[in-house]
């Protein structure tokens, strides 16, 4: 079929996601857990559904990789349903927390607009899930799409913390807010890039998946942007 590096390919963007999300939110985890949005409800459930996301797409992109099928198969339902809840909980903090799409700033545009693309991208996983082409291409489409407040959040942890003292002279307002830009999109960007290349080496084509969530992904920036 493949190799190895290609066949493990869900498996190791899996474990780097849920790597990434533990990073990017360690002080709501680790390192200040008396801040505010600790005690806050809609936080706590939000963070738990979003946690217990990464946890299971690994999880289940392990369980196929060792080829246990039939645990895949019956953790499925309690992927879903985690799904359900990391749907309704974003949700439910667009609608209390930001009154009106002009108040918004164009990432959190971004971020409401591809909530819909995750909800819609997990419902054809489900539906599809005797297609595993189609099957897992979805679920790592669409969780891409919510890839945002991870992306955001890991900048300081994992760049500036060691850019700043190594290279202070260089350091600006406006040098950071560019390496921040630079960094999100580079990195959103590497990951669709990456599914291509795995569709590329194991398909020799690009899978129609694939090529919807890059282009809407692409699409959302120029609206949350311009409008």
């Amino acid at each position: 079929m493949t190799d190895r590096t290609w066949g493990t390919y869900f498996s190791n963007v899996s474990v780097l996601l849920l790597v990434l999300s533990i990073v990017a939110f360690s002080d709501n985890l680790f390192t200040d857990i008396g801040q505010p949005s600790n005690r806050d409800p809609k936080f706590i459930v939000h963070g738990i559904f979003g946690l217990a996301w990464y946890v299971l797409l690994a999880t289940q992109a392990n369980l196929v990789r060792v080829r246990n099928l039939r645990l895949h198969r019956k953790l499925g339902i309690a992927t879903f349903m985690v799904a359900i809840g990391v749907t309704l909980s974003t949700l439910y903090l667009f609608v209390v927390l930001w009154k009106g799409w002009p108040n918004m700033e164009p990432d959190v545009r971004a971020n409401r607009l591809l909530l819909p693309g995750y909800a819609l991208c997990l419902l054809l996983a489900w539906r599809l899930r005797a297609r595993s082409d189609w099957h897992k291409r979805l679920i790592f489409v669409g969780t891409f799409f919510m890839l945002g407040p991870v992306l955001d959040r890991i900048y300081d942890p994992l760049v500036m913390s060691w850019a700043k003292p190594m290279f202070p002279l260089l350091y600006t307002k406006q040098v950071d807010e560019i390496g921040f830009l630079m960094f999100r999109w580079g990195c959103w960007t590497g990951f669709f890039l990456s599914l291509a290349l795995y569709d590329w080496k194991t398909l020799r084509y690009v899978h129609r998946v694939t090529l919807a969530g890059g282009a809407w992904l692409a699409l959302v920036v120029l609206i949350s942007e311009f409008s």
